[in-house]
C-alpha cells in the first residue's frame, strides 16, 4: 500500500454542520483526540523504542490538558461509532516533556512519524497534518486581507469582512516515468543527496490535463518527448497540501537532456538494474526514492514489469 492512503475513518461530511453533534463528541469520552505539536503527530511509548508506535489518539480530558483555549481542532471524520479530532497544541512549549503527555509518548515529524506507524494511522497522520497546516497559511482573507474564521468542522473558513469562503486546497502534481524499451527515465534533483534519483515531477497548470501536464514537465525537465500517457496511482502527500498522480509515458526515444535549472541529471535506468536496486544491490553508487513516495511505487512497478 501507498503511505498516506486507505484512510479507514468516514470522514461523515453531513456532520460538520451540525454544530451540537459536533461539540458532544468533542466531550464525549468514547471519542479520540490527535495532539498535533507544529504539525507533528503524537506517538505512543518511549522515542527510542524498537517497537512499532501507535498513534497518539487520546480521550478528550487528556489531550485538552494541553492544549490552548482557542486551540484549532479538526473533525477528522469517524471510526466505527468513535468520533477522531485533530487538535493543535503548537501552543505549548513542549508538552512532550511536560504532565500529562510526558508518560505517554513523544512528537515526531510527520514524515518520519508515517513510515513508522501503520498504514492507517500514517493515512490519518496525512489528513491532520494537512488540514492543520492549511489553517496555519490562511489566517487570513486573500480576497481583502480581513481575518478568517474556523468553519464547518475545519472545512471551509469564512471572512469576517467580506464574506468570502474559504476551502482546503489540494494542489494537483503529477509524477511520472517516460518509458523505453526495457528502460525508464530518472533524474536526480540539484537538492537531492549524491546517487539519490527518482521520478520527475511537477505541478499541474491551470488548463491543464493531467495527460498535457505529464507530456510539458517531461519536455521542459528532460527533453523528451513522449506518446501515450497511463495512469498508475495517487497519493495524498501532506506537505504541505499536493495529490501526487503517478502515471507512465512512452517515449519515442532516449535522447534527453537534463534540465540544468533544476536537475543535476537524468539517466534511463534498465529494468534489470531497477530490480537489483530494489533488492538492495549496490550499483555504481546508485539509491532510489524509499517507499514513503510514490516514487518508490512506479519504480517498483515498472521494474516488475507492470508496464
Amino acid at each position: 500500500m501507498i503511505p498516506f492512503t486507505g484512510n479507514p475513518l468516514d470522514r461523515a461530511a453531513e456532520k460538520r454542520l451540525d454544530a451540537a453533534w459536533l461539540e458532544s463528541k468533542r466531550r464525549d469520552p468514547s471519542s479520540l483526540v490527535l495532539p498535533m505539536w507544529r504539525l507533528q503527530p503524537l506517538l505512543l511509548g518511549p522515542q527510542r523504542s524498537a517497537a512499532q508506535p501507535a498513534l497518539g489518539l487520546l480521550r478528550p480530558e487528556i489531550a485538552d490538558a494541553i492544549a490552548g483555549p482557542d486551540a484549532p481542532c479538526i473533525f477528522l471524520g469517524l471510526d466505527g461509532e468513535q468520533a477522531v479530532f485533530a487538535l493543535d497544541v503548537s501552543q505549548a512549549d513542549d508538552p512532550g516533556t511536560a504532565p500529562p503527555l510526558a508518560a505517554l509518548g513523544h512528537f515526531r515529524e510527520a514524515r518520519a512519524a508515517a513510515q513508522m506507524v501503520s498504514a492507517r494511522d500514517g493515512a490519518i497522520i496525512g489528513q491532520a497534518k494537512a488540514l492543520l497546516d492549511w489553517h496555519q497559511r490562511h489566517g487570513f482573507c486573500p480576497r481583502c486581507g480581513a481575518p478568517t474564521q474556523m468553519m464547518d468542522a475545519g472545512y471551509r473558513r469564512l471572512c469576517g469582512k467580506c464574506n468570502a469562503e474559504h476551502f482546503p486546497r489540494v494542489d494537483p502534481v503529477v509524477i511520472m516515468l517516460a518509458i523505453h524499451d526495457q528502460a525508464c527515465l530518472i533524474g536526480r534533483n540539484k537538492q537531492f543527496p549524491p546517487g539519490l534519483f527518482s521520478a520527475l515531477a511537477g505541478f499541474v497548470e491551470p488548463g491543464e490535463t493531467i495527460e498535457e501536464a505529464v507530456r510539458r514537465e517531461l519536455m521542459e525537465e528532460a527533453a523528451v518527448k513522449v506518446g501515450e500517457v497511463t495512469y498508475h496511482a495517487t497519493q495524498p502527500w501532506p506537505f504541505p497540501s499536493s495529490l501526487m498522480i503517478g502515471c507512465f509515458a512512452q517515449a519515442h526515444s532516449r535522447q534527453v537532456k537534463a534540465d540544468e535549472n533544476e536537475l543535476a541529471e537524468v539517466r534511463w535506468l534498465e529494468r534489470r538494474v531497477a530490480r537489483e536496486l530494489l533488492e538492495g544491490k549496490k550499483i555504481d553508487g546508485l539509491n532510489l526514492p524509499p517507499p514513503i513516495a510514490i516514487a518508490h511505487h512506479l519504480i517498483k512497478a515498472f521494474a516488475m514489469g507492470e508496464k
